[in-house]
C-alpha cells in the first residue's frame, strides 16, 4: 500500500493583511490616539477636552477602518 502524491497546482491567495500600509495606518492612528489621551492630563479647560476627545475620535475611527479592511 504505498501512497501516491498527486502534484496540484498550487493555489493563489491574497495575503491582504501582510501589507505594510495597513500597519504604517494603524501605527499612525494609535499616535493620534495617544496624543489625545495625554492632552486629556495636560490642563483641565474646554478646549484641552475638546481636541483630546476630536483626537480619540479620529484615531478610533482610522484604527476600526483598517481593521475592518484587514478582515474584510
Amino acid at each position: 500500500m504505498a501512497t501516491s502524491l498527486e502534484n496540484r497546482t498550487s493555489r493563489k491567495t491574497e495575503n491582504n493583511a501582510n501589507q505594510t500600509n495597513y500597519y504604517v495606518t494603524l501605527t499612525i492612528a494609535v499616535a493620534i490616539g495617544l496624543v489625545g489621551t495625554f492632552l486629556r492630563f495636560v490642563q483641565d479647560s474646554f478646549l484641552f477636552s475638546a481636541v483630546s476627545n476630536i483626537l480619540l475620535a479620529i484615531g478610533w475611527l482610522i484604527v476600526f477602518r483598517v481593521v475592518f479592511r484587514i478582515m474584510k
